[in-house]
Formats: C-alpha cells, sequence, structure tokens
C-alpha cells in the first residue's frame, strides 16, 4: 500500500491520534512539515491518500506553500485519491475545490457539541448520536464547495465538516486531539485567549482542562470512526 501522505502546518497541530490510527492499522505514512520548509510534493501518484492538519495561518495569507497545496489538493480529488482535512486542512480542501473562506462571526476556542445534518451520510461517517462534543480552535470558516453535502454544525459556526464524492471530508473542528494537544495548545495560544474571551465560544484553559482524560476518549472513539470510514475510500 502507498503511504498516507500527511501535512503539518504548524509544530504544535501534528497528525495526533490520527497517527496513532494508522500505525494501529499497520498503514504506512509519511509526514511533511511544511512549517519546518518541506517541499510540497507536485505528484499525488506516490500517496494512497492525502490529510490535512491545522495551523494559525489563513488560507488567504500569502504564504508560498499554499498555491501548492491548492493544486495538489486538486490533483489529487481529480485522481480520485481520498482527502482528508482536520481546520485548516479542512479550509485548504474547501478553497481548492471551489468554495472560499472567511471570517467566523465568533472565534471557537475549545471543547463544543457539533450537530448531525439529517442525511444518512452524517451518521455513517460521525455514528449514530445526534449531538456530540469535539474540540475547536478557529476564527475563520469555509463555505461549502459545489456539490459538497454538509455533514457537521455547531451553534457558533453551521460549516463544521462536509463530504464530496463520497470519499473526501472536510472538516473546521478537531477530532485528531490528544490531551498532550490540548495542554500544549492551551499554553501556546493563552494569549488569544484571552483576547477572545468574551466571545460566548471561547473557553478558558482550566475548562478546557477538566475532565480531559474522559474529553478525550470520548472523542478518540469519534475519530476512529470517522478514520475507519475514510480508510475505506483509501483502500478501495
Amino acid at each position: 500500500m502507498k503511504p498516507i501522505a500527511i501535512f503539518r502546518h504548524a509544530p504544535t497541530e501534528g497528525p495526533g491520534y490520527f497517527a496513532t490510527f494508522l500505525d494501529e492499522q499497520a498503514i504506512p505514512r509519511q509526514l511533511f512539515k511544511t512549517d519546518a520548509g518541506d517541499a510540497v510534493p507536485n505528484d499525488v501518484r506516490g500517496f494512497s491518500g492525502l490529510v490535512f492538519m491545522g495551523g494559525p495561518m489563513s488560507v488567504n495569507d500569502d504564504l508560498p506553500w499554499i498555491p501548492q497545496t491548492l493544486a495538489l489538493i486538486r490533483q489529487a480529488a481529480q485522481a480520485g485519491i481520498p482527502l482528508l482535512g482536520h481546520c485548516l486542512g479542512g479550509q485548504l480542501i474547501a478553497k481548492a475545490l471551489g468554495g472560499s473562506v472567511a471570517r467566523n462571526p465568533v472565534k471557537e476556542i475549545g471543547w463544543g457539541e457539533v450537530s448531525l445534518a439529517d442525511c444518512p451520510d452524517a451518521s455513517a461517517w460521525f455514528g449514530a448520536a445526534q449531538t456530540f462534543e469535539v474540540f475547536h480552535w478557529h476564527g475563520e470558516t469555509f463555505a461549502l464547495p459545489p456539490g459538497a453535502q454538509l455533514l457537521l454544525s455547531s451553534a457558533h459556526c453551521r460549516n463544521q465538516a462536509f463530504l464530496l464524492d463520497g470519499k473526501h471530508l472536510a472538516m473546521q473542528c478537531h477530532i485528531e486531539m490528544t490531551a498532550e494537544m490540548v495542554k500544549e495548545w492551551g499554553a501556546v495560544g493563552a494569549d488569544e485567549i484571552a483576547v477572545a474571551s468574551n466571545s460566548p465560544a471561547v473557553q478558558t484553559v482550566e475548562a478546557m482542562q477538566a475532565d480531559l482524560v474522559q474529553h478525550v476518549a470520548t472523542l478518540n472513539q469519534t475519530a476512529r470512526t470517522v478514520y475507519q470510514r475514510w480508510i475505506l475510500g483509501v483502500r478501495g
């Protein structure tokens, strides 16, 4: 099996639980650290899937790797190679495939509830629960590209996940979190949290870390459901 390419855009925003899942399944992976200067591949044929993680930048920023990444995403979609995006990664997929990315009405930071859309694909990808908790850290959001199906929404951000062509999944939320990542993000992002503390969707660091082990264990279960479904497209 060809490796799954994972793209990291910030040192603290690695693949997290997704890497654990792949290792448990003995699925090969290759990590590209764009934050460390790794070049974005110009050919998708060496990979069985492309996965994009988060980052503090905007997809609308003038960064040299963004146009290269958008081109790679379009190439993968045309070749039928499955795409998976987390937060910034979801925004990259949306923009590459015809959507837009703009400021969300409020920032979402911390644990927050999302709701399934009323469609069979939503429960097929995320499970039977109509509402569940995920982790958020974003100030922008994507519009759905043409042909995309909305799967998840939250009270403060309508477009939390979409599916395209049955195999490309883009999420605004973070399902890849580990306890270590939650702690690290809270430390690194303390100033951002303080500035946005008036937002109804921003938690304190203390609230994020309350009952952290249980929160992460429940999120891992959701992530496993999603990743198992996504891998079916890769193996197919």
